[in-house]
């Protein structure tokens, strides 16, 4: 029997979702403490008929499962967002307005939902609950699950130079933990920002620590000899500046290089120096034997790492100021979708019934960064990104709350188109 797909859009209330949306965002959950979000969450969950279940390797950062069962006999679809935000009140050293409201609350202006976590991504998560919700109330039993994923740490920080066992923050506590403990189904739909075209491949991440060591003297100001090049400075402060220097010229050629077009879109991948640590702020009466610079890069699809690495070593001794060490200490491959074809083609329709016409072309920044999609398709399960995003989203973190309602019907019909479909044993 068919499912009346209208009758469950009809169920989905417009003021429920942005009541839930705005009451979920103003949990602030900055870093790591998403615990109270993922406590409201498991709780809605529970309230709604949901089975529920906590997910975690850290007891206060737990990921939340929620599922909606089938006759079990249907494909099923899982949805995931992070409840974490990317910007804390610390972030002093990085962020010029890290304590702003924009960043730890959500509100209604205008038409528009306004928030960091709004765009980032508990917006989209909030789209995804009513959309369950309104197929619940609706009294259709679809053939496979739909399940519902809240997860941590997509935007987490990661260790660079703690002690083994020190285990604070990592990705590896989100959608992986979540996704090799039980929280997987036959497709995946990662619900973020991709101004709603449909995105099928995203980049990789590697990271590199590189040191500079003096062979020199630590030099007490008065008895620094006199000045020659930056690239000769016994002060490592002054020559990780050439370094950086040389770094530049080196990335704008690396996203040029290497930039590539996959069947999900195009991906540039890009790079630049994130972190410098050197020299003591409290004591500046020495010379800096010590710097280390930090260089994030975002790579392709089946781009090795370690070839990158040989690259920056060759640049820095290229530039005079070869590094003591290069350290690759965070690997993230990125990947393309593959037997995806049957969740493109639901999002795909779900989107042309809603709007009325054929999403936009990817973004090929929403290709070439990193988020849980990853995670997913690294594990077999065919994954793409969906979601509402604004073409302010850099300078103004908003979308409209007819987006975020149009995301809810998308959600919606994906579910139903999905988990209708006999799975074939």
């Amino acid at each position: 029997m068919a499912v009346p797909i209208d009758a469950i859009i009809a169920q989905i209330d417009k003021d429920e979702l942005v009541q839930l949306a705005l009451t979920i965002c103003n949990i602030d959950s900055a870093g790591p403490t998403e615990a109270p979000v993922a406590d409201y969450v498991a709780q809605w969950m529970e309230n709604e008929g949901l089975k529920v279940r906590k997910i975690g390797l850290l007891a206060d950062r737990p990921n939340v499962l929620g599922r909606l069962p089938g006759s079990g006999d249907g494909y099923s679809l899982l949805f995931n967002s992070h409840m974490d935000t990317s910007v804390r009140a610390s972030d002093i050293w990085s962020r010029n307005d890290p304590d702003a409201d924009v960043h730890h609350k959500a509100w209604i202006d205008g038409a528009d939902l306004v928030g960091e976590g709004i765009v980032n991504d508990k917006g989209p998560m909030a789209a995804f609950l009513i959309a369950a919700k309104a197929i619940k109330k609706s009294g259709i039993t679809l053939k496979g699950d739909v399940v519902l994923t809240a997860v941590v740490g997509e935007t987490s920080h990661e260790p660079s130079s703690d002690r083994p066992g020190d285990l604070v923050e990592t990705k590896d506590l989100g959608a992986r933990y979540l996704a090799t403990h039980g929280g997987i189904a036959d497709y995946a739909l990662i619900a973020e920002g991709t101004g709603f075209s449909i995105v099928s491949v995203e980049a990789g991440m590697a990271w590199y620590k590189i040191s500079f060591v003096s062979d020199q003297p630590g030099f007490y100001t008065p008895y620094l000899p006199d000045r020659t090049t930056l690239a000769a400075s016994p002060n490592m402060i002054v020559r990780a500046a050439v370094a950086v220097q040389a770094l530049e010229a080196w990335a704008t050629d690396y996203q040029k290089r290497c930039t590539k077009e996959f069947p999900g879109g195009l991906v540039i991948p890009k790079a630049q120096v994130g972190a410098i640590r050197g020299g003591d702020p409290n004591s500046l009466g020495s010379t800096p034997q010590i710097c280390r610079v930090y260089l994030g890069a975002f790579i392709v699809p089946g781009q090795d790492p370690l070839v990158l690495r040989r690259e920056i070593e060759e640049t820095l001794k290229a530039a005079s100021v070869p590094a003591s060490e290069v350290e690759l200490y965070l690997f993230r491959p990125g990947h393309q979708a593959k037997n995806a074809e049957r969740i493109t083609a639901a999002v795909l329709a779900a989107h042309e019934a809603t709007f009325g016409g054929p999403p936009p072309k990817p973004n090929s920044a929403t290709c070439s960064m990193w988020r849980d999609i990853n995670i997913f398709n690294e594990l077999g399960i065919p994954a793409i990104t969906y979601g509402p995003r604004s073409e302010t989203h850099s300078f103004r973190r908003s979308f409209t709350i007819e987006a975020l309602y149009r995301a809810a019907c998308v959600y919606a019909r994906t579910m139903v188109d999905i988990c209708s479909q006999e799975k074939p044993r």
